[in-house]
């Protein structure tokens, strides 16, 4: 197939090229092509002008760009940032789409479990309404508004509400692990939020599995069938790595740290995947103690 990706040099997009650069033809769009070919030394066609690509040629569109939500605390800049990295593109995208006459057949679009904002410990699958319209929210809702505006007869669109990811290269753990390797790790305030989470090579099987499954179509939870609360997650961890789990971190203490970006590690959402294993997807991790032993920490 003849894929365009946006957000190839992210945790996510990284996998997608290592796992289709010798199977798919893959345009990559970057805003720094330099750095983009230092970063990663790959089979990819690099771009930095979204007008540059035919989409009449085109079989595919994954939509993963974005500035990272969780790098830099809260600032309004930052939140613009944030928000305008994912709603411009994806607008744009949407846009050449339409206006296309032989479009892609499929538009893969990120978004994120933040959709939910925060929530109590109740099980949340695609159907659930009762959201909390918190910045997380506002963020995703939008996001996933522009790229449905893509879906046709000729165009299916598919959302892919993403939870934390797993894995060695970077992501989440990288950030966690070093406090955990000097026994500083421990559970968030009470501990009892509960974490989504999805190791990354499910991640990627799941994203083929829409590429490939021209039934799909709509919104999915990509996260794992057996989400656990932050304190399980802290417990497994510390012992994955050997280590005790003793510093627990305050609320207080994480709202001196990063403001109101606190919110994403002190609340949380249980999501379940119902409409992926409805549709008949396997996960290759389901629980969190396997999947951390299959990283390389």
């Amino acid at each position: 197939m003849r894929i365009l990706l946006t957000g190839a040099t992210g945790l996510i997009g990284q996998a997608l090229c290592q796992r289709w650069q010798h199977q798919h033809q893959l345009i990559c769009l970057s805003r720094d092509i330099t750095k983009a070919q230092r970063k990663s030394n790959l089979a990819v066609h690099w771009t930095d002008n979204l007008t540059s690509v035919d989409f009449n040629q085109l079989d595919a569109v994954v939509n993963l760009a974005g500035e990272p939500i969780a790098a830099k605390r809260w600032t309004e800049q930052q939140k613009n940032r944030i928000c305008q990295s994912r709603w411009q593109l994806t607008e744009q995208i949407a846009g050449a789409i339409l206006q296309a006459n032989t479009p892609p057949q499929v538009l893969i679009n990120g978004s994120a479990i933040g959709f939910y904002g925060r929530q109590d410990s109740g099980s949340i699958d695609e159907n659930f309404q009762t959201f909390y319209p918190d910045f997380s929210h506002d963020i995703c809702a939008r996001w996933e508004n522009l790229a449905m505006r893509a879906q046709t007869a000729k165009t299916r669109v598919c959302i892919l509400r993403t939870g934390v990811v797993l894995s060695e290269q970077g992501g989440a753990l990288s950030r966690m692990v070093p406090a955990y390797r000097l026994g500083l790790g421990g559970k968030l305030a009470d501990g009892q939020q509960y974490m989504s989470w999805i190791h990354l090579d499910d991640m990627v099987n799941i994203i083929e599995y829409m590429l490939l499954h021209s039934e799909c179509h709509g919104i999915y939870n990509a996260t794992a069938p057996m989400a656990v609360t932050n304190q399980q997650f802290s417990k497994l961890l510390a012992e994955r790595l050997n280590k005790p789990e003793l510093l627990p971190l305050p609320a207080f203490a994480l709202r001196l740290m990063f403001g109101e970006m606190a919110d994403l590690l002190l609340f949380g959402q249980q999501v379940y995947p119902k409409r992926l294993l409805d549709a008949g997807f396997q996960f290759q991790y389901s629980q969190l103690r396997p999947a951390l032993a299959s990283l390389a920490l």
